[in-house]
């Protein structure tokens, strides 16, 4: 019986090993999916450039289980069907077990939807923000490596109030992203004493967004417009604010973080105005040991958000592909991203994949502690994140400060403002 018992072990271990290695066989394909056209198209080359850096850290360390990982790259467009489209032919022409991508939540919501959750195909967006992909229908299939606009609404709301700014108006693009932006910011500004006169949609590709500016603009005595926007038509609203002589003081959302945008408008109409992004706290060894690299690699770091997010997303996905034993397996590999990212485990930096390795085939659990910060999925997929107030100065773009709009005090008490910002992100989350 025991003779019998011991050989049932032994087969048992054979196959595993066997399907390990079988799984083995290919390497880890990985399909970003970029706007490297479009609204968005000012952060696609600059994100790619995150993933494209992981990509050469984890091969140079020798890859998953042994190989090196492939990237392969389309273009979405920043539009929704686009997007679906360069989704659908990474899967199916290209065989990728994993998606990077996409930015914009809107194309991020019909891919999750119709393609990765399909074809059991993990996701992790970099960039998408809105409220929606909490409750998305996706099967746990989709993760973002970047804090939901119920956050950073709450955050803008705050650099407003800090900056004694009582009353706005507000015009944001018709989409899910715009939408739950706009929705969180409002609740939240109210929540804190400040006033919202009008919050008004437009639609993208507009040559003219004029009718949405006089509406927001109203008689005139609301002094500064949040522009939650994507810098393409972003541009085109400041400039026709600006030549109708209407809003000339902006607070901006991520989706307009370039100094693309300071030089094309103009140094005198775009010096003080203010914006918000997710961003990890600066100092920090994982942030010290990404910048370094990035530098290393490609020279002055540019201001753009999400290459941090972006080179995070790749790394997440090697270490659940390695953690899975798999290159090929989806579901292996979306159920290893929670033990990855996750404690317990021994924390994991940038640049540090061999270290992970190692741990991993010792049969020890790790904790990711990426460029973007801690990356503690939730059962949503969804993680928390400090946020950056950012200043257009002179040509550049400078942090103000790096804060959690839902922290508490340093004497323990729950400071009124976080309060209020909380209740407002928990029900704008719970209406969307």
């Amino acid at each position: 019986m025991l003779k019998k018992l011991l050989m049932s072990v032994a087969v048992s271990t054979a196959l595993v090993a066997g399907m390990s290695a079988q799984a083995a066989d290919k390497p880890l394909k990985i399909g970003a999916i970029m706007p490297m056209t479009g609204a968005l198209a000012a952060y696609g080359e600059t994100s790619l450039k995150g993933a494209e850096l992981a990509v050469e850290e984890i091969n140079e360390a020798g890859g998953v289980l042994g190989m090196p990982i492939e990237l392969a790259v389309e273009d979405a467009q920043t539009e929704p069907q686009a997007g679906v489209a360069a989704a659908n032919k990474l899967a199916n022409i290209d065989g990728v077990a994993a998606f990077v991508g996409a930015l914009s939540s809107g194309v991020t919501i019909p891919i999750a939807t119709s393609v990765a959750r399909p074809n059991k195909i993990p996701m992790i967006s970099p960039a998408s923000t809105s409220p929606v992909l909490t409750t998305l229908n996706d099967d746990g299939f989709l993760f973002c490596t970047v804090a939901s606009d119920a956050i950073q609404g709450v955050a803008m709301a705050q650099v407003a109030r800090d900056r004694g700014i009582d009353k706005v108006g507000i015009i944001y693009v018709n989409n899910d992203y715009g939408k739950g932006l706009a929705d969180a910011f409002s609740e939240s500004f109210e929540e804190l004493g400040g006033e919202v006169t009008h919050a008004v949609s437009y639609e993208e590709k507009q040559s003219s967004y004029r009718a949405a500016l006089q509406k927001a603009w109203g008689d005139g005595s609301t002094p500064y417009l949040v522009l939650i926007a994507y810098v393409g038509d972003g541009e085109t609203v400041l400039r026709q604010s600006l030549e109708g002589g209407m809003f000339d003081k902006f607070i901006f959302s991520d989706g307009m973080k370039t100094e693309q945008l300071i030089e094309n408008i103009g140094q005198k109409y775009t010096n003080g105005s203010v914006g918000t992004t997710a961003q990890a706290e600066e100092g920090t060894p994982s942030a010290e040991a990404f910048d370094n690299a990035y530098k290393e690699k490609y020279g002055k770091r540019v201001p753009q958000p999400y290459i941090d997010t972006t080179y995070d997303a790749v790394y997440l996905l090697a270490l659940a592909a390695q953690k899975a034993g798999t290159t090929t397996d989806g579901p292996a590999i979306r159920d290893a991203l929670h033990e990855v990212a996750n404690p317990p485990g021994e924390e994991i930096l940038p640049g540090e994949f061999a270290k992970a390795v190692e741990l991993l085939e010792d049969g020890q659990e790790i904790n990711w502690t990426g460029a973007a910060g801690q990356e503690d999925f939730d059962e949503h997929g969804d993680i928390s994140s400090t946020v950056a107030e950012w200043e257009m100065q002179g040509d550049t773009i400078k942090t103000i400060r790096v804060f959690d709009p839902l922290a508490k005090n340093s004497e323990g008490d729950a400071d009124e403002s976080s309060n209020e910002a909380d209740t407002a992100a928990d029900k704008t989350a719970a209406d969307e």
